[in-house]
């Protein structure tokens, strides 16, 4: 055997070993990353337009399983109270335990303790509310609203009650990060920069853009490794076949 072909052949079998490892990170990264999101994230079918444009009647979104402690002024929330019904809803938080939300001032925006909010994902953009209102949120309540503010059922429609139409902290089962199908209405759902100067801020991300980058990363890596092993292959074997045809000639 010639020098050439064992370097060749020294090359081939480091090709196959480095595909073999790629495919095998891939594997972990890829099914890590599922699994991880999976233990994370719950998934959500939206049945109305209440929360229009920013979620659409018919997406699909997922929520991050938090505890109510963790809610802030801005999050787009799930949660499960029996004075709103046995289905889960989804609205956005706009006041916490302690503030007073207010509708609307002069410049037809709403206000929190006094600060005007803006709220560039809202559908109707001239008024924050198409009626006036104004409601103390108690401690441990939150009180929300839907982005499209005259299509939606929210705390509004529920000042009567004995909270001030506020829903309990507890009553929280997830944070909406994400809409992903259908895919033209797919993307992360923002944290809005109008709370963001009120005590508390606004929340940190959740970890789906990570578990997505290693889905991705995962993918790319298993078909990567796949496809140079199988190249890698058929090269070894029109190799041999051309030493072997050299030898018989």
């Amino acid at each position: 055997m010639s020098r050439a072909e064992r370097t060749g052949g020294g090359r081939g079998r480091l090709g196959q070993v480095l595909s073999s490892a790629a495919v095998v990170i891939g594997c972990v990264l890829f099914l890590g990353g599922f699994a991880w999101a999976a233990v994370l994230y719950q998934p959500y079918a939206v049945p109305t337009d209440s929360m229009a444009p920013t979620v659409e009647a018919g997406d699909r979104v997922l929520a991050e399983r938090i505890d109510g402690d963790e809610v802030r002024r801005g999050d787009v929330v799930v949660f499960l109270d029996p004075l709103w019904g046995n289905m889960p809803v989804i609205k956005r938080v706009v006041g916490v335990g302690g503030d007073t939300v207010k509708c609307c001032d002069g410049q037809g925006k709403l206000t929190v303790n006094g600060d005007p909010v803006d709220e560039p994902y809202r559908l109707e953009r001239e008024r924050a509310s198409f009626a006036t209102f104004e409601a103390s949120v108690p401690e441990g309540q939150l009180f929300l609203l839907g982005d499209h503010r005259e299509g939606s059922l929210d705390s509004r429609t529920h000042l009567e009650d004995a909270n001030n139409g506020s829903v309990p902290r507890e009553a929280v089962t997830g944070r909406v990060d994400a809409t992903v199908w259908p895919l033209g209405h797919a993307g992360m759902v923002e944290r809005p920069a109008g709370f963001a100067d009120l005590p508390g801020g606004v929340s940190r991300p959740g970890p789906l853009g990570p578990a997505l980058a290693a889905i991705g990363a995962g993918a790319l890596l298993i078909f990567g490794g796949a496809g140079y092993g199988a190249i890698g292959s058929v090269r070894g074997k029109r190799a041999r076949l051309t030493h072997n045809g050299g030898t018989h000639g």
